[in-house]
């Protein structure tokens, strides 16, 4: 049965909708219920907008069957069969509507082994689609590298290694940590360089096809940055120049927890940590108020400062435009404003501490098997990478960019704790995180 609000009116068919009584700001207001939960309003999609001063006297009646076409499709989708449920999945995996070829062939794998199993088949086509990694996988991870977080900032190794993960199945959990590098292997290109981003922007600016062209290498051989200094996603030029970048190197922390943990730095506040590690920087009496550190700074920096300590020989040096690693030698960012709090701590080299281990965030889920201490970049990769909080993140982005929706039903999210079980288990791979999502959406 489909409900109308905030008319009120059940309607039990679609013809039914005609009966209903709008104004131009009522239909905009419409919104689809179906036994499958609540959709967005019809209008946030179409951009409808029915104030009769502002359209031609036409429009409302051309919105109205818009709107009628819109329920008519949520309708289909509440009883897809085998050909709407292809459809859905592909244009959700691949951004695209599917060629005729690919809709017949995930048509088939539906109808040949109904349920489950069957919708994965069909969704494994769908990932073999250039669009999967050029637009989809693309479209996900490129705003995990700036600042802004927008995705209208050109290709870089980053977003390159990332689709090149997805792409070979390589595990997820090695991307914080590995010696790893995705190039674009295309005629024409610069070469890549630890010094500028040519090699990919020229690659985006000619249309390369990165499903096919990526090849995977290392950064110790592509940029020359010493194998052990190497941390996967973190030590790609695409993150130094956004998170290494002058400041006081917790930018690279900050951003690495808000990209793969889905925490910023509110969301982890714990003021019950040992403050004994916070740099001399900070102030301990804000605006002469001590209870504004004790309240609300030591909260963040006690955690994070003593595993930004990591990064203390790295720098992204914007003259030069690549990453500088300067091996036992504190970067001098790291001693800045000593005199806002001389006794502060005084990092002395570059060994981490996890102490949200303990207390409220240990809800990260840590492994147990790791030490939560180490040096450098390397060993913290590892060690966030290795938490429970890293793999939800993963999934629920996927699940979102692929249903539409954030998990917020139980149904939703107990579909979010399936995939994640899987994904840990299945060997942290992305494009199975993908795939399974689509196939738990593919009428919704």
């Amino acid at each position: 049965m489909i409900s109308a609000e905030p008319y009120g009116p059940e309607l039990s068919s679609i013809r039914d909708v005609s009966r209903v009584r709008h104004s131009g700001s009522g239909l905009a207001r419409l919104i689809v219920r179906t036994r499958f939960g609540r959709f967005r309003e019809l209008t946030s999609a179409m951009n409808v907008r029915l104030n009769q001063a502002q359209v031609p006297s036409g429009a409302p009646r051309r919105a109205a069957t818009v709107a009628l076409w819109l329920l008519a499709q949520l309708t289909l989708s509440a009883h897809a069969g085998p050909n709407e449920q292809a459809k859905r999945i592909y244009e959700r995996i691949a951004g695209e509507p599917p060629p005729a070829s690919a809709l017949t062939q995930m048509s088939a794998a539906i109808t040949a082994t109904p349920g489950q199993q069957g919708l994965l088949n069909a969704a494994a086509i769908a990932t073999s689609a250039p669009s999967f990694y050029n637009v989809t996988v693309k479209n996900l991870v490129v705003p995990w590298t700036n600042r802004d977080q927008t995705v209208f900032a050109p290709l870089n190794d980053y977003a390159a290694t990332v689709i090149g993960m997805a792409r070979d199945d390589v595990a997820f959990n090695t991307a914080l940590s590995d010696d790893i590098l995705y190039t674009v292997n295309a005629p024409g290109l610069p070469a890549p360089s630890s010094a500028n981003n040519d090699h990919y922007a020229t690659a985006e600016a000619n249309g390369v096809d990165l499903s096919a062209a990526l090849k995977r290498t290392t950064q110790s051989g592509a940029y020359g940055t010493p194998a052990q200094a190497t941390a996967g996603l973190i030590t790609t030029r695409g993150a130094a120049s956004a998170f290494f970048i002058n400041g006081t190197n917790r930018a690279m922390f900050r951003f690495t927890m808000i990209d793969h943990l889905c925490h910023d730095m509110e969301t982890v506040m714990d003021i019950t940590r040992p403050a004994d590690r916070i740099r001399q920087d900070v102030a301990r009496s804000p605006g002469g108020d001590s209870r504004v550190f004790l309240n609300t700074c030591v909260g963040c920096h006690s955690g994070m400062d003593p595993m930004a300590q990591a990064f203390a020989y790295y720098n992204f040096d914007a003259t030069a435009g690549q990453l500088v690693y300067t091996p036992n030698q504190v970067q001098p960012k790291y001693l800045i404003n000593a005199a806002n709090f001389p006794f502060g701590f005084v990092t002395p080299d570059d060994s981490w501490a996890n102490r949200w281990r303990a207390g409220s965030n240990a809800f990260l889920g840590w492994d147990p098997t790791l030490p939560g201490s180490g040096n450098g970049a390397k060993s913290l990769g590892q060690e966030l990478a290795s938490s429970d909080a890293f793999a939800q993140c993963q999934v629920t982005k996927i699940f979102q960019a692929v249903c539409f929706r954030a998990p917020a039903s139980a149904a939703d999210q107990a579909t979010v704790a399936t995939v994640k079980a899987s994904f840990k288990s299945g060997g942290y791979r992305l494009k199975q995180v993908f795939q399974l999502s689509a196939a738990a959406c593919p009428g919704q």
